[in-house]
């Protein structure tokens, strides 16, 4: 018994423990390394529990099956425990325990952890006592000296097993419904851009910022004059196209002696902060949020709203949706959670998988508007890994065949354009430009530039009057946005 357990330690923790660290460069096969890793650890398991199998070893079923049951038993218990306590979650503190538990695995559970592959800390311990349990009995089974195997005690080892696996797909699947796998944040700006922002940046010599046919009839010469710009992602080849129309020398003058820049980019939450903190001058957006407009009444900043072009609020689904045209009250009711299938509406039978935008940006502020007094339900999750932590956060749009989405027209068709997902009419009506400037379009919103009342650079006001001017409005109709053509704000 004591060779055996001499073995078994080797077996059952030196050699995971070797495995983890030689899968350390399987895992970084990209795409394929995980799969990989799981395939790899599978089949040497499956080996060594074979090549173990026939040694002659104790004389008792429980003596001889116990000892490599054991380890996978306590895997499927642990992660069965993290996922009710944790409800799924990976990034819950009780799978610490789960980690620390089945030590011999470290190096997988630490790299799978800073890659976001937070599966495999479970998947890869899983594959390899389960294959050497396998590669065990396969091979004792053939021994002279195999034990007896009760039928009773065969079905309560799988059946634990399998009912333990049961309970872990179960939250598995229901979590899925919710919250969606791991993204790595945004590709852009330093994680703060969904789209490449640098065509359109006014220190790219090449940008594609639309210009004036002759010098702008406002303009400033210094830098310390400028007006610090900052907004939405969906605004800035808006005010870019502004700055690079009147500030002098702006392609080699954009970076301030803090480092800052003038016209700068840092999306729409933390845009609205610096607004109010008065970094910027100003920012360019949908109108502000509840919160946003509590923390400028928190600073004892009055904000000041002026329009300056108009914008069609969109819902938009996969191409292959038969679906082409939703109502208000259909899309409230899908957003309130009372309506959760495409059969409701006109598709195909299929769970509709309604996404929303972070709370406080431009959209989502909109959303918020256009639903009115239906609350809208939870918003869809997604796993948001990076540097070995997992966060939740609201999940960004995927154009799933059930999938329905939001923005703003011009960031769906003109600065993220994908052929893949198409517009839906509302109340039927498209939103085509024609619909929008008519105002047939039922949901159409202002673009602003917004500013503190007590700002004293002195050439903010003049800018924005410009801006509402012919000059500003011919590059806001060319940018994509619709001008104002002397309409009210609403």
């Amino acid at each position: 018994m004591k060779k055996d357990a001499g073995f078994l330690i080797i077996y059952l923790i030196f050699m995971p423990l070797f495995l983890s660290l030689l899968g350390i460069a399987v895992l970084a096969i990209e795409n394929y390394g995980p799969p990989i890793m799981v395939l790899t650890i599978s089949i040497l398991a499956l080996i060594i529990g074979y090549r173990f199998g026939k040694r002659p070893r104790a004389a008792s079923f429980y003596g001889r099956y116990l000892p490599v049951f054991a380890p996978l038993l306590l895997t499927v218990l642990l992660a069965a425990i993290g996922m009710i306590i944790s409800k799924g979650f990976f990034g819950h503190q009780v799978w610490g325990i789960f980690v620390f538990a089945l030590f011999p695995f470290l190096p997988n559970s630490f790299i799978s952890a800073l890659m976001g592959e937070f599966i495999l800390t479970f998947a890869v311990p899983f594959s390899y006592y389960l294959f050497f349990l396998i590669g065990f009995f396969a091979s004792e089974r053939k021994t002279q000296k195999k034990v007896i195997i009760k039928k009773g005690n065969l079905i309560a080892g799988v059946g634990i097993i399998v009912l333990l696996l049961a309970v872990i797909g179960t939250i598995y699947i229901e979590r899925s419904k919710h919250v969606l796998p791991p993204s790595y944040g945004f590709d852009y700006g330093n994680g703060f851009s969904s789209v490449d922002l640098e065509p359109y940046y006014v220190t790219n010599p090449n940008n594609k910022l639309p210009k004036l046919e002759g010098p702008a009839s406002f303009s400033v010469e210094t830098q310390s004059e400028m007006p610090i710009l900052d907004g939405a992602e969906a605004a800035y080849p808006v005010y870019a196209a502004f700055a690079n129309a009147t500030y002098k020398e702006i392609r080699s003058n954009n970076t301030l002696p803090t480092g800052e820049e003038v016209v700068s980019f840092t999306n729409t939450l933390y845009a609205f902060e610096r607004l109010v903190s008065g970094e910027v001058d100003i920012f360019f957006g949908a109108q502000p949020s509840a919160s946003q407009q509590s923390l400028a009444e928190s600073k004892g900043k009055e904000l000041v709203l002026t329009p300056i072009g108009k914008e069609a609020f969109v819902f938009f689904v996969n191409e292959k949706n038969p679906v082409d045209n939703l109502n208000s009250e259909e899309i409230k009711s899908i957003y309130s959670g009372k309506i959760n299938n495409w059969s409701e509406v006109g598709g195909k039978e299929n769970r509709i998988m309604a996404f929303q935008r972070p709370a406080d940006s431009g959209s989502q502020t909109i959303m918020e508007k256009f639903m009115g007094d239906t609350p809208l339900m939870p918003a869809l999750k997604e796993e948001v890994a990076g540097m070995g932590d997992l966060m939740e956060e609201v999940a960004s749009y995927r154009n799933y065949n059930n999938s329905l989405g939001y923005s703003f027209r011009f960031f769906t068709t003109g600065m993220n354009p994908n052929a893949k997902i198409k517009l839906v009419s509302l109340d039927g009506v498209e939103p085509s430009p024609e619909n929008i400037e008519s105002g047939k379009y039922p949901f159409v919103v202002n673009l602003y530039a917004i500013t503190v009342k007590d700002n004293r650079k002195k050439s903010v006001q003049p800018m924005l009057e410009w801006m509402q001017g012919p000059e500003g409005q011919k590059l806001i109709e060319e940018v994509g946005y619709i001008p104002l053509k002397g309409e009210a704000a609403n």
